[in-house]
C-alpha cells in the first residue's frame, strides 16, 4: 500500500432526491469529487439488505444488496420506470435525514413495477444474472418471499416447517411464492448492476473501494436459516451461544449483543469454504476489503442463548492467521485492513504484524493525559497502518472536541498538533492525520464538511439516531475538492493515478 488517502462515505449518505444515498448518478459524482480532490480511496460500509434497526452490520444477507441503494433514476433511463411513477412519492421528510419508514413502505412497490417491465426491457441480460448468481441467489429471494408473507417475522418465529431451508415444506412454499421470488431475483440484478457499474467508474478514473466484510452475523438472516451447520446451533436449530462481551467496569453484567456464532471447528473441516466464499465473492466488487471485528479472530466470548445477560459468559480461540492464511492459499493475496480496535493486547498487536496486513489507528483515541505514550498517539504509528479521524461509530471531530468528557484531551491535543485560530479546529485535526506517516489515512466525510454530532453517522451510546445522516445536495462543491487536493500534494497523498473523466457516465 503506497502513500495515499481516502474518504469514509456510506452510500446511504449520499445526496440523491429519493430519500437516501444509491448506486446512481450521485455515487458517481462522489467518485468524480474524490478524483478532483487527489483521493485514491473511497471507503463503504456493508452493502446488505437491512432489517429490524437498519444497521449494515446486521444485514439479512451475506451476499445480496439493499434495495434502498437502486437508484431510480436509472431505471427510468432503462425504460423500466415512469417518471410520474416516482415523483408521486415524498421520499423524505427531511433532506439531510434517511427516513427509513417511508423507504420500507415505498421502495418495494416502486421496484415491483420496474420487475415486472423487466422481461420486456433485458431479458437476456436478467437470465445470464440468474445463472451466474445461482449459488446464492435463489435461496435469498426464496427466504424473502417467506418473510414478506410471514409480515417480517424473523424466520425463528416462522411455522415450524419453514424454519428448516431444506424441507419439503419449504420448497412447496417456494413454489407457491413462484412470482414473488422472482420479484426478489430481479431486485438484486438491478443492484448488482448498479454496482458494477459504478465500480467500472471508479476504475475508470484511478479510485478504488474498498468493501467492510462483518465478523458477526445477524441471527435473522439466509446465512444462518440455509447454513445452519456454520453457526453453533442445536439439531432443531436453537441458537446454543450468541455473541457479547465480558463483564467490565461500564457493564458489570457484561455485553449480550445477540449474534449466533460461527462454529470455526466444523468451518475447519471444510477448510473455511463458507467464510472464503464470501471474501471472493466481495472481491468481485472492491479493491480493498475491511476485516471487521479482527479481534475475534483471536479470541471472543460466548453467552448462553437462553441467559439474560452475559455475566455468564467464557472467552474462547478465535481461528486466528489459519483462516487467513488458507484464504489466500485458494485466493492468491488480497490487500486487507484490519480493524484491530477493542482489547489491543500484545498477543493482537503481534497477530497482526504477522499477517502483513495494515491495522487501524484512531487518533480519537490519542492524546489521553493519563497515558502520554498511548498506542493511539501519532508518533506510535507504523508505516504499514491505516489512521483514522474515527470510523462511523465515532463522533465526528467537532462532536470529539465539543464532549465535555474530552476536554482534557483536547488540550493535550492542541498543544501536540499546535492547533491555531486560524486553520481551525477539523483541519488542524486533519493535517495532524494526513501528515502522519501512516500509509493510509481515511477521513469520514462529516469532517472535511466540518460538521458536529448532529451528522454522526451511528452511536452506540443511543444518544443519536443511527444509520440515517445524509449529506446536503452541493456540499462536494470545487472550493473543498481543491483544498483537499492542495493538502494532498502537501502531504504527499496525492494519488498520480487519477484519470480523466469520461465523455459520459
Amino acid at each position: 500500500m503506497i502513500r495515499s488517502a481516502g474518504v469514509l462515505m456510506p452510500v446511504t449518505s449520499l445526496p440523491s432526491p429519493y430519500g437516501v444515498g444509491t448506486l446512481g448518478k450521485d455515487a458517481k459524482d462522489f467518485i468524480d469529487f474524490l478524483a478532483d480532490a487527489g483521493q485514491t480511496y473511497w471507503q463503504m460500509l456493508p452493502l446488505g439488505p437491512t432489517g429490524y434497526g437498519n444497521s449494515p452490520y446486521q444485514a439479512l444477507s451475506s451476499y445480496a444488496g439493499s434495495p434502498y441503494l437502486i437508484d431510480l433514476d436509472e431505471l427510468i433511463e432503462e425504460g423500466l420506470l415512469k417518471e410520474e411513477e416516482v415523483k408521486a412519492v415524498k421520499w423524505f421528510k427531511k433532506p439531510d435525514c434517511t427516513d427509513y419508514g417511508i423507504l420500507y413502505n415505498e421502495k418495494n412497490k416502486i421496484l415491483k413495477k420496474a420487475a415486472d417491465r423487466l422481461p420486456l426491457i433485458h431479458p437476456e441480460e436478467y437470465f445470464e444474472f440468474v445463472e451466474k448468481e445461482k449459488g446464492w441467489l435463489r435461496d435469498y429471494a426464496v427466504f424473502m418471499a417467506i418473510k414478506t408473507e410471514q409480515k417480517g417475522e424473523p424466520w425463528t418465529k416462522w411455522p415450524q416447517e419453514l424454519r428448516r431451508h431444506d424441507s419439503w415444506e419449504t420448497a412447496r412454499k417456494a413454489e407457491e411464492l413462484a412470482e414473488d421470488v422472482i420479484f426478489w431475483q430481479r431486485i438484486q440484478y438491478f443492484f448488482f448492476k448498479q454496482l458494477t457499474a459504478v465500480r467500472k467508474y471508479a476504475e475508470e478514473r484511478g479510485i478504488k473501494i474498498i468493501g467492510d466484510l462483518p465478523f458477526y452475523i445477524a441471527a435473522d438472516s439466509i446465512d444462518v436459516w440455509s447454513h445452519p451447520e456454520v453457526f453453533e446451533m442445536d439439531q432443531n436449530n436453537n441458537l446454543v451461544y450468541v455473541s457479547g462481551f465480558g463483564p467490565d467496569g461500564g457493564h458489570p453484567k457484561g455485553q449480550k449483543w445477540g449474534n449466533p456464532l460461527i462454529s470455526w471447528n466444523a468451518l475447519r473441516n471444510s477448510d473455511y469454504n463458507w467464510w472464503i466464499e464470501r471474501v471472493d465473492f466481495m472481491c468481485r466488487f472492491f479493491d480493498v476489503i475491511r476485516i471487521d471485528h479482527f479481534q475475534g479472530y483471536l479470541n471472543y466470548y460466548a453467552v448462553p442463548a437462553n441467559d439474560p445477560d452475559a455475566s455468564n459468559g467464557h472467552w474462547r480461540k478465535g481461528p486466528g492467521l489459519d483462516v487467513f492464511r488458507r484464504m489466500e492459499a485458494r485466493l492468491g493475496g488480497k490487500q486487507l485492513i484490519l480493524e484491530d480496535l477493542g482489547q489491543l493486547t500484545d498477543e493482537l498487536k503481534a497477530m497482526v504484524k504477522e499477517s502483513g496486513q495494515p491495522g487501524m489507528k484512531i487518533i480519537q483515541y490519542a492524546f489521553d493525559p493519563n497515558d502520554p505514550g498511548s498506542w493511539y498517539m501519532p508518533f506510535q504509528y507504523e508505516k504499514n497502518s491505516v489512521v483514522y479521524t474515527g470510523t462511523h461509530d465515532n463522533s465526528t471531530l467537532l462532536g470529539w472536541k465539543k464532549a465535555k468528557e474530552n476536554k482534557d484531551r483536547i488540550k493535550r491535543a492542541e498543544e501536540y498538533i499546535g492547533l491555531n485560530k486560524e486553520e481551525g479546529f477539523t483541519w488542524g485535526m486533519l493535517r495532524a492525520v494526513y501528515s502522519c506517516q501512516s500509509d493510509l489515512a481515511i477521513v469520514q466525510m462529516q469532517d472535511l464538511l466540518e460538521l458536529d454530532d448532529s451528522a454522526r453517522f451511528n452511536d452506540p451510546s443511543g444518544k443519536h439516531t443511527p444509520w440515517t445522516w445524509r449529506a446536503l445536495p452541493g456540499c462536494f462543491d470545487e472550493k473543498l475538492s481543491a483544498k483537499l487536493k492542495e493538502k494532498m500534494m502537501l502531504y504527499c497523498r496525492y494519488n498520480w493515478g487519477i484519470k480523466e473523466k469520461p465523455a459520459s457516465k
